[in-house]
């Protein structure tokens, strides 16, 4: 799916984000973003949603439209609810909401493992750091305010990391099963890849698909659990090919009255909750 929006025209990437559209009022419109599509460009993007947002607003009203414009971002391979403005003003007014944490977000994700305690808030400043290994690259990672003191085992005051970001996520498991949990998933601050950092580096357990914060200093595919792996009918040497199961499933956007927008797994995480025998705990 990631491969073919890239290679599409990007009149046909409109079309597909207009059919995605959720919903639409003079000041927003609200699309369910498609998996493996970038929301800026970079080098060896074809294809991103910033690009095609001058025809997706003359296909949702008409030859005149301006642009619409991007008010927060969701990770390439990030599925979900996701907010565009329709002029600049409203733009401005909708990213202040998100950068003043009035924006409730709440994602479910398919981990590795059993979080343990299986519901509470992970508080622990993110930074980047560069990753020394026979590839170097960059990547989050914790910069906890406390260490302990190897000599003694007392708990002392980390050294401030001077970029560190301040980064809290509340999360609650919904369903266990399979060597994997289900769980829905607040971030009440909006640090880059927050969540995959807290979960992979704070607890312990890794999203489903998440090869790049599975291991710290290596860049290869994730070890999955036996038991997992035989629910997936899947071998380990292709575990490289599984997508990451991260999905924003709702948000509250308080615009004059608060509007709540729902969006639906893909069917790609579905299967998996069915293979998995992970289920959905019905309100």
């Amino acid at each position: 799916m990631s491969q073919h929006l890239q290679q599409v025209h990007p009149n046909v990437l409109a079309k597909i984000l207009k059919q995605r559209t959720l919903y639409q009022n003079e000041k927003i419109v609200v699309i369910d973003k498609p998996y493996g599509l970038p929301v800026h460009g970079g080098p060896g993007i074809k294809n991103c949603i910033a690009d095609v947002l001058p025809i997706l607003a003359k296909m949702l009203e008409n030859m005149k439209a301006e642009p619409l414009h991007l008010c927060h971002r969701l990770d390439k391979e990030t599925t979900g609810v996701m907010v565009l403005a329709r002029s600049k003003e409203a733009a401005e007014k909708i990213r202040l909401l998100f950068k003043t944490r009035q924006v409730e977000k709440i994602y479910w994700a398919v981990v590795l493992g059993d979080p343990d305690p299986v519901e509470g808030i992970v508080e622990i400043p993110i930074v980047e750091k560069e990753v020394q290994s026979h590839q170097s690259h960059y990547k989050m990672t914790l910069a906890p305010n406390y260490r302990l003191c190897p000599e003694d085992g007392r708990v002392v005051k980390a050294r401030g990391k001077r970029h560190a970001e301040r980064a809290v996520t509340r999360y609650r498991r919904l369903a266990a099963a399979s060597a994997c949990s289900l769980l829905e998933l607040q971030p009440i601050t909006g640090v880059k890849h927050q969540i995959r950092v807290h979960l992979a580096y704070g607890l312990g357990c890794p999203i489903l698909g998440d090869h790049k914060y599975s291991h710290w200093s290596k860049l290869a595919p994730q070890k999955l659990p036996e038991l997992t792996l035989r629910r997936l009918k899947l071998e380990q040497s292709k575990a490289r090919h599984l997508p990451l199961h991260l999905h924003a499933h709702q948000l509250c956007l308080p615009l004059g009255q608060p509007l709540d927008f729902v969006c639906k797994l893909p069917l790609f995480f579905q299967k998996t909750l069915r293979k998995l025998e992970l289920d959905i705990p019905k309100d």
